[in-house]
């Protein structure tokens, strides 16, 4: 639970961080694009400053590496097969980090926040899905109650009678579903196969990816690009690696379809907690509800 907890703590940063900013007139293409560029330069500097491409040796093909593992459940990669693995996955889901912020901004210009708010972390239930399929991580009896209260915790902080009312399932609302899920299975599915220790060229491969297409997104849109924009980027970007990265050790150690409904809902309440104490911001009746199903869920999925 520790890196859990610190996963939570590096998510609920970002969105606080973009709460200081959101009464500016921000550029949210040229911030993103700075947050994926300083979580580019940190993944690089973990990369060779602890040497890990340093003394890698091919003893097989990756092919042969890779075929192996559907003969063996307890197979890791090898560390030269690790490498190439995390630079195709991250390389594949770097773009599905960047289509669920397209789509998240599209998503609340049609159907508003409360809706876009609620598909954006019901996503999670794609890699929770995934691995009870795939690798049969089923949650104990307890945890299952822990799950759906946290699921439920979700619902009330992101619906509301006004949202509810303008409900209308949509392209859009699907496809920010999807690639929401997607962008959070990728942590799960490098660290199903690949050692850990490998996990920073992942992390760079994704979010170099996801830098490339924001920064060609943003000298599209041609918006005014300023000082500002790029540090609230900056400051943005260091807690947005750092939660994929406690995030891969979490899932080392906790069933995956335990981590992501906490983690989403763990974040939330931070959120609010933050947004409470740094803001001044009143905590509403149906979050402060929230929050309590969220602080029974952590106890019933620990217990």
């Amino acid at each position: 639970m520790f890196y859990l907890t610190l996963a939570i703590i590096c998510s609920a940063s970002i969105a606080l961080i973009f709460k200081c900013t959101e009464n500016s007139n921000a550029n949210r293409y040229v911030i993103t694009s700075a947050n994926y560029f300083i979580a580019v330069v940190i993944s690089l500097f973990m990369i060779f400053s602890r040497r890990l491409l340093t003394g890698i040796t091919r003893e097989l093909s990756f092919a042969k590496d890779f075929s192996l593992l559907s003969s063996n459940n307890d197979h890791m990669l090898s560390p030269y097969s690790s490498i190439l693995w995390g630079l195709i996955i991250g390389g594949i889901f770097g773009c599905f980090f960047f289509l669920s912020f397209v789509y998240y901004q599209k998503s609340i210009k049609e159907n508003g926040v409360g809706i876009s708010g609620t598909f954006a972390k019901l996503g999670i239930l794609i890699p929770m899905i995934f691995s009870i399929v795939i690798w049969k991580e089923f949650p104990s009896s307890i945890q299952w109650v822990g799950i759906g209260l946290s699921l439920v915790s979700i619902l009330i902080v992101n619906l509301s009678q006004k949202s509810l009312e303008k409900f209308d399932i949509k392209p859009t609302l699907i496809f920010l579903f999807f690639f929401g899920g997607m962008a959070e299975f990728s942590s799960k599915i490098y660290q199903k196969y690949a050692l850990n220790e490998y996990k920073d060229v992942f992390l760079f491969a994704l979010f170099f990816v996801a830098f490339l297409l924001s920064i060609f997104y943003t000298f599209r849109e041609k918006g005014i690009i300023t000082k500002k924009d790029i540090l609230t980027g900056f400051a943005v970007g260091i807690p947005n690696l750092f939660s994929s990265y406690f995030l891969i050790l979490s899932l080392a150690t906790l069933k995956t379809s335990v981590v992501f409904p906490i983690y989403s809902a763990g974040s939330i309440v931070l959120i609010n907690i933050g947004g409470f104490l740094i803001f001044k911001e009143k905590i509403t009746k149906k979050n402060q509800v929230a929050i309590v199903l969220t602080v029974v869920a952590l106890v019933l999925i620990n217990v």
